[in-house]
C-alpha cells in the first residue's frame, strides 16, 4: 500500500511538475475494500471520444497494421529475391542442401569483389610500368634523333664544303680552258644543296650535277698507256668495250634497291661458277647472304641456302673468292674473310688508315668507303685517306692472311667517280651513277703507276648504279642497278 501510495504521489508530483493538474480519490468498492484513483486531463484531447470515433480509430489502426503487414511481406519477398541472386551468383542453388546465410553469401560475394579489385590493382600496376617503359624508350628515341640531327648538321657541313670545293674546280677548269661556267650547272650545285638539307641520310643523296670527268680533278697530268705494259701470257688486255647490260632478276622489296650479287672465279668444291651469292645492302644489320646453287634458280628466285653472317656488313663492296666472302664490317675498317662452306669467319683485318662509314664514299654514297675487288690478278682493296686527301688508294690483299702486298696512291678523286673495277690489275672508273650515257672515263695502271682519262659508253640503264663488278672467269662486269641485277660483256685488247 505504501509502495502504491509512493508510486502515485511521484506521479502526480512528476506531472505537476510539467504544468497539470491532477485529481487523487479515494472510495470504497463493492467488497469494502478502499481505492485510490486520480484523473489527469489530455493534453491533446478537449474531450472523450465518442463510441463511434474509437470504431474509426480503431479501424485506421487496423488498416496501418494491414499496410505493415503487407510492407513486411514484400520485405520477405525481396529478401527472398537478394537470397537466390546471392546464390546464382556462387553457382548453387539453396534448395539442393542446407540453406547458407545471407551474411555468409555476401560476405563470400564480397571477398569475390575484393579479389577482383586486386586483380585489376596488378593490372592497373603493369599498366605504369608499361607507360613508365614506353617514356624511357621515348626519351631514348629523342636522345637519338638529337644524335642524328647533330650527325645530319655535321654531314651538311662536308656537303657544302664538297660542293664548294668542286664549285673552286669548276672555276679553276674554265680559267683554264676560257669557259664560263653554265647557268644550269651552278642552278645543278643549288638544289643539290638544297635537297640535301631536308634530307634525313647523307649516304642516300643523289647528285644532280654532271659528275667531272676524273682526269679533270687530277694534281698531274696522267701519263699516256704504254703499250705492251699488260703481259700477253696471262690473256690480259686493256678494256676498250662495254655491252648493254643484260638483266638477270629484280629484286622483291625495298631493302633490294641496292646491293651486290657475286659469283665466284675461282670456286672450290662444291661451289662452281654457276653458284650465285646476293645481299640486299638497304639497312644498318646487313647479315643475310643468299646462296643460289645456278643461274636458273638464282633467276627464279630459290636460294639453296641463307647465309647468316656473325656480324654486320657494310657497303656493296663485297666479293666472293676462291668460296670464300670478303666484306667490310660495319662501321669500321676491318676487313673479314668468311668461309662459306663452313659458315664461320676465320680471318679479320684492320685496312691501315682506311676512310670508311661515309668519310670517302664514292658519288653516289652508300657508305661505299671501301671496296673490294677480283680480278686476273688477285684480291684487292679500293679506298682512300686522310693522307690521300681523298684520291683512290689501291692495295693488293693476300687472300689468306687479308694482309697488304703492295699499295699504289693514284690521282683519282674518290668522291669524283661513281664506281670503279678491276681488270688486269688496272683500275677503270665510271663518271655517273645515273646517267644512261656514262662513260668509262679514267684508268690507272698499276703496273706502271700510270693513268690515263678513257671515253668508254656505260649505260646505266635504271639509273641508279650501286655497285660494279668484274668477274674474270666470265669476262663480264656484274652491276647493281635500281632494284635490278644486271651483267655486261666486255672487250679487252691484246697487247
Amino acid at each position: 500500500m505504501e509502495a502504491l501510495l509512493t508510486c502515485l504521489l511521484s506521479v502526480w508530483v512528476a506531472w505537476g511538475a510539467q504544468g497539470s493538474t491532477v485529481h487523487l480519490h479515494k472510495m470504497n468498492n463493492q467488497d469494502g475494500r478502499c481505492i485510490y484513483s486520480f484523473t489527469v486531463p489530455s493534453a491533446n484531447e478537449a474531450s472523450c471520444p465518442s463510441p463511434g470515433e474509437t470504431a474509426t480509430a480503431l479501424q485506421a489502426l487496423q488498416r496501418e497494421s494491414n499496410a505493415q503487414r503487407v510492407e513486411l511481406e514484400s520485405a520477405r519477398a525481396r529478401l527472398s529475391l537478394l537470397e537466390n541472386l546471392v546464390d546464382h551468383l556462387h553457382g548453387s542453388q539453396l534448395g539442393r542442401g542446407p540453406s547458407l546465410s545471407v551474411v555468409g553469401l555476401l560476405r563470400r560475394e564480397v571477398d569475390r569483389l575484393k579479389r577482383e579489385q586486386a586483380q585489376r590493382d596488378t593490372q592497373v600496376s603493369k599498366l605504369e610500368s608499361t607507360i613508365s617503359n614506353l617514356l624511357q624508350d621515348k626519351s631514348g628515341l629523342e636522345e637519338a634523333k638529337r644524335q642524328l640531327e647533330e650527325e645530319k648538321n655535321e654531314l651538311v657541313r662536308r656537303l657544302e664544303s664538297s660542293i664548294q670545293e668542286e664549285a673552286r674546280l669548276r672555276t679553276s677548269q674554265c680559267t683554264e680552258t676560257g669557259e664560263v661556267p653554265s647557268r644550269d650547272s651552278l642552278q645543278g650545285s643549288q638544289e643539290v644543296s638544297k635537297w640535301d638539307t631536308e634530307s634525313l641520310d647523307y649516304q642516300e643523296l643523289k647528285s644532280e650535277l654532271t659528275e667531272v670527268p676524273a682526269s679533270h680533278l687530277s694534281p698531274e697530268n696522267p701519263s699516256p698507256i704504254l703499250p705492251g705494259t699488260e703481259a700477253a701470257d696471262t690473256g690480259c688486255g686493256i678494256l676498250v668495250w662495254v655491252g648493254e647490260p643484260v638483266t638477270f632478276r629484280k629484286a622483291e622489296t625495298i631493302a633490294g634497291k641496292y646491293g651486290v650479287w657475286m659469283r665466284d672465279p675461282e670456286p672450290v668444291t662444291p661451289y662452281t661458277h654457276e653458284t650465285t651469292w646476293r645481299v640486299d645492302t638497304v639497312g644498318t644489320d646487313i647479315r643475310q647472304v643468299f646462296e643460289y646453287e645456278n643461274a636458273d634458280h638464282f633467276i627464279k628466285g630459290y636460294p639453296s641456302k641463307v647465309h647468316v653472317l656473325p656480324q654486320s656488313m657494310e657497303s656493296t663492296g663485297a666479293v666472293v673468292y676462291q668460296s670464300s666472302l670478303y666484306f667490310q664490317c660495319r662501321k669500321s675498317r676491318i676487313l673479314a674473310k668468311y668461309n662459306l662452306k663452313t659458315e664461320v669467319v676465320i680471318v679479320q683485318k684492320e685496312l691501315p688508315n682506311a676512310g670508311y662509314h661515309g668519310q670517302f664514299p664514292y658519288s653516289w654514297g652508300g657508305y661505299t668507303d671501301i671496296d673490294l675487288a677480283v680480278d686476273e690478278k688477285g684480291l684487292w682493296a679500293i679506298y682512300s685517306t686522310a693522307e690521300a686527301k681523298g684520291a683512290i688508294v689501291l692495295s693488293k690483299l693476300d687472300p689468306e692472311t687479308l694482309e697488304i702486298e703492295q699499295t699504289w696512291q693514284t690521282n683519282i678523286r674518290k668522291q669524283s667517280v661513281a664506281n670503279s673495277f678491276m681488270i688486269c690489275g688496272s683500275l677503270y672508273t665510271i663518271s655517273s651513277y645515273s646517267s644512261p650515257e656514262a662513260r668509262v672515263n679514267f684508268v690507272y695502271h698499276t703496273s706502271t703507276g700510270t693513268s690515263a682519262p678513257l671515253d668508254i659508253r656505260f649505260e646505266n640503264r635504271y639509273r641508279y648504279s650501286s655497285m660494279v663488278d668484274y668477274n674474270p672467269a666470265e669476262r663480264k662486269l656484274l652491276a647493281w642497278d635500281n632494284f635490278n641485277m644486271v651483267a655486261y660483256d666486255v672487250k679487252l685488247s691484246r697487247m
